[in-house]
């Protein structure tokens, strides 16, 4: 496995601009080997997730947040295209309801956590209650930091009993978006996802790559690190997170539960 600590945000000296959206390095060879080797990093994942759920100790937390386009969707449906259902569950968080703002922002959130034996991925996540709310002002700075902390004793109460927790922030670039938008708009099967509010928002990037370089700032911990992934380019995308994951796995140490001693001796008879 690759080192991939050069992706990972260390608060001291992280700023967005040293990470380029546009980087490649995670694609080897051609295009045909790009796709064997994420269907066997794919199954690979399966293989050791499946352990993870005979376990049924410990808990995995992968959060996918950034811009509308940088491939959320995408990254779910390619990276654990050859994962067993059973143990595994996508979390996705829209707007929220008046019942989950009729109690604190990090209620929904806590509920839809994984449970043990179980790879929960979201996309968004309780970073919404800080990003979209700082970029429109309607929150200040002093709530806004309030909430950092929150979601840093939120997600050490999470690794503190048995949680290990993925934060990938994918990295896209403003003219990547537009690409992928219009793309959208172009394409019947597609052009559902779109929604006039993402112009809105897109019209806000300086404010948005402000809000993320100073959330990921304040919350990129031991327990719970941000790794920055280029993804412009949805191959390197795909890799690189799945070989985040796979790592994540592997240090594990995953076992499957050893045969009860009783059990040595049965015999199913016809």
């Amino acid at each position: 496995m690759p080192n991939l600590d050069k992706y990972r945000a260390h608060p001291k000296s992280f700023t967005i601009e040293k990470f380029d959206p546009k980087d490649k390095s995670e694609r080897t060879g051609t295009k045909e080997q790009n796709v064997i080797d994420l269907a066997k990093l794919s199954d690979e994942i399966n293989a050791l997730q499946d352990v993870l759920h005979a376990e049924g100790k410990r808990k995995v937390l992968v959060i996918l947040q950034g811009m509308d386009a940088s491939g959320k969707d995408g990254t779910v449906r390619h990276v654990f295209r050859e994962c067993d259902p059973l143990g595994i569950r996508l979390a996705s968080f829209k707007a929220p309801t008046s019942e989950e703002l009729a109690h604190d922002y990090l209620w929904r959130i806590h509920n839809q956590a994984p449970k043990a034996g179980e790879l929960v991925i979201f996309n968004r996540s309780h970073y919404e209650d800080v990003l979209i709310v700082k970029v429109h002002n309607w929150i200040d700075d002093a709530e806004c930091q309030r909430r950092y902390d929150q979601i840093n004793d939120f997600e050490c109460l999470l690794a503190e009993t048995g949680t290990t927790i993925i934060k990938c922030f994918l990295h896209i670039s403003k003219n990547e978006q537009k690409k992928r938008m219009q793309e959208r708009l172009n394409d019947p099967t597609k052009a559902w996802k779109f929604n006039d509010d993402d112009l809105k928002e897109r019209a806000l990037w300086p404010q948005y790559m402000q809000a993320y370089e100073q959330a990921i700032k304040a919350t990129s911990t031991d327990y719970a690190p941000w790794y920055i992934i280029p993804a412009d380019s949805k191959t390197n995308r795909n890799l690189l997170i799945s070989r985040l994951i796979l790592n994540a796995l592997k240090d594990m140490k995953l076992k499957y539960p050893a045969m009860p001693a009783e059990y040595k001796s049965i015999v199913i008879e016809d």
